[in-house]
C-alpha cells in the first residue's frame, strides 16, 4: 500500500510510526507546506522547553526509513489537491493541525495591542508567516486570556530575564524586541474557577521560580480548597495545593531581595470572562477590557456570565499602559480546498474519528488538531495519532482500502509539481537547513538561530 500524510507535525509522525511498525510493506509519503518539518515541535514548544523537542530524534529515524519520504515546501489543496492525492494513494491521512485563529466574538478583538497567542508564539518561535508581527511591548502589563500551559508560556517569555532566553532557540528578532520589553506585570485571566485551571503542575512551577519575579495569588481565591480536592485525582491534588502554598506564603528573604529590584510579577484572576475590547478615543488601540464576573450553575454544571466590569487599571490595560491582551491558542482547523471533511458524520468539529464507511470510501482519515480541535500535549498526540493509524491498519487487513489497484504515489505527484511550478523539498534538504542553523546558534552562543524565510530556506539548499 501506497499512503501519504499531510502535515509533518507530531500527528503525521506519529500516524506514519505507527503504520510503517506494523505494516512491513506500507510506504509513506509525508507532505508539508513549509520547506521544514516537525510543525509544532519547532514552532509551538517553548524555546526554554527543549527537552520536550527531543521527539524530533524519533522523527528523524522515520523520516529516513527506506520506506518513508518527506517533500517540504508543498501546499496541499494549491500545488496539489486531496482529490490528486487520492488519484495517486491508496489512502490520505490529514494530520496538517488547526492553522486558523479561533476568535473570541467580542467587540474590539481586532484592535491594535490585541494578538492571538497562535501570532505571538508563532512570532518568538521563528514561524515565517508571523516573523513579521512587531508586538506592542511598550505597556508595563499585559493581559493574558487563558489559563492552559501556552498562556504559563507566553507569560513566562513575556517576564524571563534575557540571560536565559539567550541560551535558547528563540528567535534574533524576538530576543531583541523582548529586550526593549517594558511588561513587568502578567495578568492570566480565566473564566472559571482554581479547580479548573488547564495547566500543569510542571509549568506552574517554573513560573513559581522563575528568577527576578514573583507571583501574586489572592488567598481568597482559594478558601476552602483543601477540602474540596482532598479526594481529587492526584494530578489536580497537588496542583490545587500548589497554588494554595503559593498564595498564602509570607514573604520571605527570596521575596525581599526580588522586591529590592524592582520584580516583575505575575497573578491568576478567576472567574472573568471577556466581553469587550474597550478602545482608546481614536478607535484605534485597546485601552482596557471588559470583563463578566462569572459563576457555576450547580445545577448545569456550566459556567453563566453575570455582572459586568471595566477594567482599565486593575489589569494595566490603559492608555498610559497600552495593554498586550493575548488570547489562548485558539486554533481551527481549515478546509484545503476541497478537501475539507465537509460531511456532518466526520467533521472535526464534533471530535469525531474521521473513520467512518463515508471516510474510508475516500480513503480520507485524520489525526491530531485537524481531528479533535486545539487540545491536549504530545503525549496525548501521540495515542490519538496511533488510534488513526490502527483505523488505517485494520482497514487494509480487512479489505476496505483496495490495494489491489497499483497507485504511483509521488511518481504521480512530481510530474503534478513539476507542471505547476512546484519545487518540493526533501529531508536531506531539511538537514542542510538544520546544520545552517545550527551553525549560526554556535556562532550566536545559542543551540541554533532559526531562518524564519522560506526564500531564504530555499535559496541556502539550491547553492
Amino acid at each position: 500500500p501506497r499512503l501519504c500524510v499531510v502535515g509533518s507535525g507530531p500527528a503525521g509522525f506519529y500516524t506514519a510510526q505507527h503504520i510503517l511498525k506494523h505494516h512491513g510493506a506500507a510506504r509513506i509519503d509525508i507532505y508539508e507546506k513549509l520547506p521544514v518539518p516537525f510543525g509544532l515541535v519547532r514552532f509551538g514548544v517553548a524555546p526554554d522547553h527543549p527537552e520536550v523537542k527531543n521527539v524530533i530524534n524519533s522523527f528523524t529515524q522515520t523520516a529516513r526509513s527506506e520506506r518513508c519520504a518527506y517533500y517540504g515546501n508543498v501546499t496541499v489543496g494549491r500545488d496539489v489537491t486531496v482529490a490528486e492525492l487520492r488519484q495517486a494513494y491508496h489512502a490520505v491521512v490529514l494530520s496538517y493541525g488547526a492553522e486558523d485563529n479561533r476568535v473570541l466574538g467580542i467587540p474590539g478583538e481586532n484592535l491594535s495591542g490585541v494578538y492571538s497567542a497562535r501570532a505571538f508564539v508563532g512570532w518568538y518561535n521563528g514561524l515565517p508567516e508571523n516573523r513579521d508581527l512587531k508586538p506592542d511591548l511598550s505597556c508595563e502589563t499585559a493581559l493574558i486570556l487563558g489559563h492552559g500551559n501556552v498562556a504559563l508560556d507566553v507569560a513566562r517569555i513575556l517576564l524571563s530575564p534575557l540571560h536565559l532566553l539567550r541560551q535558547t532557540d528563540i528567535t534574533e528578532g524576538s530576543l531583541a524586541a523582548l529586550a526593549c520589553s517594558k511588561v513587568k506585570r502578567v495578568w492570566l485571566v480565566g473564566r472559571r474557577g482554581p479547580l479548573q485551571v488547564a495547566f500543569t503542575i510542571k509549568e506552574l512551577r517554573e513560573m513559581i521560580n522563575l528568577p527576578g519575579t514573583r507571583p501574586v495569588l489572592n488567598p481568597v481565591d482559594f478558601t476552602g480548597l483543601e477540602n474540596a480536592v482532598r479526594d481529587a485525582p492526584r494530578p489536580r491534588k497537588r496542583l490545587t495545593e500548589l497554588m494554595i502554598k503559593t498564595a498564602l506564603e509570607k514573604p520571605g528573604e527570596k521575596a525581599v531581595k526580588v522586591q529590592a529590584g524592582a520584580p516583575r510579577e505575575w497573578g491568576l484572576k478567576f472567574q472573568r470572562s471577556p466581553q469587550a475590547v474597550l478602545p482608546t478615543a481614536d478607535g484605534r488601540r485597546a485601552r482596557g477590557v471588559r470583563l463578566a464576573l462569572t459563576r457555576l450553575e450547580v445545577r448545569t454544571g456550566s459556567w453563566g456570565a453575570g455582572m459586568e466590569q471595566d477594567v482599565p487599571q486593575p489589569l494595566g490595560i490603559s492608555p498610559k499602559t497600552a495593554g498586550c491582551s493575548t488570547a489562548g491558542w485558539g486554533g481551527r482547523w481549515q478546509a484545503l480546498g476541497e478537501a475539507g471533511p465537509t460531511d456532518k458524520s466526520i467533521s472535526p468539529s464534533k471530535g469525531s474519528d474521521f473513520h467512518t464507511a463515508a471516510a474510508a470510501e475516500r480513503c480520507l482519515y485524520c489525526s491530531g488538531w485537524v481531528k479533535r480541535g486545539p487540545t491536549g500535549v504530545i503525549i496525548t498526540t501521540m495515542n490519538d495519532s496511533f488510534d488513526t493509524a490502527q483505523s488505517v491498519l485494520e482497514d487494509l487487513q480487512a479489505g476496505v482500502l483496495d490495494v489491489a489497484t497499483s497507485r504511483e504515489g509521488f511518481g504521480a505527484v512530481e510530474s503534478i509539481l513539476h507542471s505547476r511550478g512546484v519545487r518540493p523539498v526533501s529531508f536531506s534538504d531539511w538537514e542542510k537547513i538544520d546544520a545552517a542553523e545550527v551553525a549560526r546558534g554556535k556562532a550566536a552562543g545559542k543551540p541554533r538561530e532559526k531562518i524564519v524565510d522560506p526564500q531564504e530556506m530555499l535559496r541556502l539548499i539550491s547553492h
